[in-house]
This record gives C-alpha cells, structure tokens and sequence, in this order.
C-alpha cells in the first residue's frame, strides 16, 4: 500500500526533524527569566519603589532645566530690554536748531532749550549742549542746548551807584537784563544801592543779562545773648538793659526752683542777637 504523503510527492526528509516545528521553550525559559518581577511592560504590573523614585528624580531634574532655561531667557530679554532703550548723545554744537531737534526726535530724545546768548555763531545755532556728546541717554530724555542769538555787541549802560529798581529800567531799555544779583554790608553806601557791575559800561556783552553786587548797608547791631539760666530775674534785667535789649518776663509755677529765678530763656545763649531783638525770660514765681 503506497503511503498517502508518497502520492502527493512530499518527502518526509525535506520536512526536517519534527522537533524542529515545535516552540522553543528552552528560549522562552531564558527570555521569562530575565524579565524582573517588578518591569512593568504594556498592559504589565505597576513600578516597583526603586523604579517610581528613579523616575520622579529624572521628572525633577526635567523641571528644573526647564525653570532655570526660563529664568535665563527671561534675565536675557530683560537686559536687552533696558539696553534697548538707551541711545548715544549725539553732537549738537554748531548745529541749527531745527536740524539739532530733528536728530534727537530720530533717536527718542527731547531737545530743550536752556538759554540764549550772543556769540559769533549765526541765530539758532547750538553753541553748548548738556549732557555731552557719546553720553547713553534713555529715550524721553531731554537735552539741554544754548542757542546763539547773532554775532550783535551789546552796549553795557552804566549802573553803578543807581538802585537796583532803576537799573533794572535801564537794562530793560537797553535790551536786557538783570542776571546774579549779589549783597554786601557796606555802612557807607546806601541799602540797594549797586556798587559793581559785569559785565562793565559800555562793553560788548555776550549774554543779555548783567550782573550785579548790591550794597545792604550797615550791618544792624548784634549781640551775643548771655547765659542768664539760674540767676535772679533782677540781675538779668540789668544784664539785657545794658545792651538794651527789649525783654519780656513769663512766669511759672516751679516749686524745685527759687522763688523769682530764670529758668529758661529764649534766645539760647551763646546765639547773635539783633539789637532790635526781644529776649523772652523764664522765672519762677
């Protein structure tokens, strides 16, 4: 009888050892143990301990690259921010005065004008400027410049020995007027009265304002207060009546002090004391 495998022309020996169609539990074995316990694989167990802190560091050590990238970003941006806004101070001298705005208007800056003087510079050219040039300035903030009024040579009247209320008129006619007014005690010249000028009668002036040192007269009389604290009130009257100084007398209720002494006084002692002064006294009844 012929062998139904022989009839459909296979042969037993091109199929092999029929061990080999059979798994390989021995594979399997070695694969099943190495997989630890405690792995957890799609669908598998939870972590174990070890596992769960391993990964809650790794998530910390995440955060804070992330936080301390942030922080950096945002450090950065702010110093690029404040340095943004600072521009260089540009040079304004010899400039008009439009072109001078202008330039400053371009880069933020606020041109203000700080005085006028005459100088051989042409109208409305910038002769000084405030801050200098190549300074950093922050955008909105103003620079100060003074402009030229013209190569005109003012004539300086004569103000000495006239008040400071007439020749204040006398410089307003002349196209002027009065700049740092100063004072000196001189008992032999009249209060308000001035006694120097600058710049001098009939030179060229190169600013519109004058200045000018104004006597105030004689110096009052003065005198230094004495220490009348602890005396009796009738010697420190006679005391204030021989530099005649006015005095007024308040009492109080003082029982630790004796009966009629000074107790305070006002001015302190010690201080200058115009003889036109009113010295106040202290006394205990």
């Amino acid at each position: 009888m012929n062998d139904p495998f022989n009839s459909s022309g296979l042969n037993k020996s091109k199929l092999g050892p029929a061990r080999d169609l059979e798994p390989d539990s021995e594979a399997n074995t070695v694969e099943m143990s190495h997989r630890a316990p405690g792995n957890a694989g799609p669908g598998g167990p939870a972590m174990n301990f070890r596992e769960r802190i391993e990964w809650l560091l790794r998530m910390v050590l995440l955060v804070f690259i992330l936080a301390s990238a942030a922080f950096l970003s945002a450090i950065t941006a702010m110093r690029i921010a404040i340095h943004g806004r600072e521009v260089s101070m540009p040079n304004l001298v010899g400039k008009n005065v439009a072109d001078a705005s202008s330039e400053l208007h371009s880069r933020g800056l606020v041109l203000r004008v700080a005085d006028r003087i005459y100088s051989e510079q042409p109208m409305n050219t910038v002769v000084r400027q405030t801050p200098s040039p190549g300074l950093l300035m922050k955008v909105s903030q103003q620079a100060h410049v003074v402009l030229s009024l013209g190569q005109r040579q003012l004539q300086i009247p004569p103000l000495e020995g006239n008040s400071l209320r007439v020749s204040r008129i006398e410089l307003l006619r002349a196209g002027l007027q009065v700049g740092e007014v100063s004072g000196v005690t001189l008992p032999d010249v009249p209060a308000d009265t001035v006694v120097i000028q600058n710049p001098k009668p009939g030179a060229g002036g190169a600013s519109p304002r004058v200045d000018v040192l104004v006597s105030q007269g004689r110096r009052a009389e003065a005198y230094v207060m004495p220490h009348l604290i602890g005396m009796n009130v009738a010697d420190a009257v006679r005391r204030l009546e021989t530099v005649s100084l006015q005095r007024k007398l308040n009492t109080v209720n003082a029982p630790q002090w004796p009966h009629g002494a000074v107790i305070d006084q006002t001015p302190t002692p010690g201080a200058r004391v115009a003889a036109s002064a009113i010295a106040e006294l202290t006394v205990a009844e």
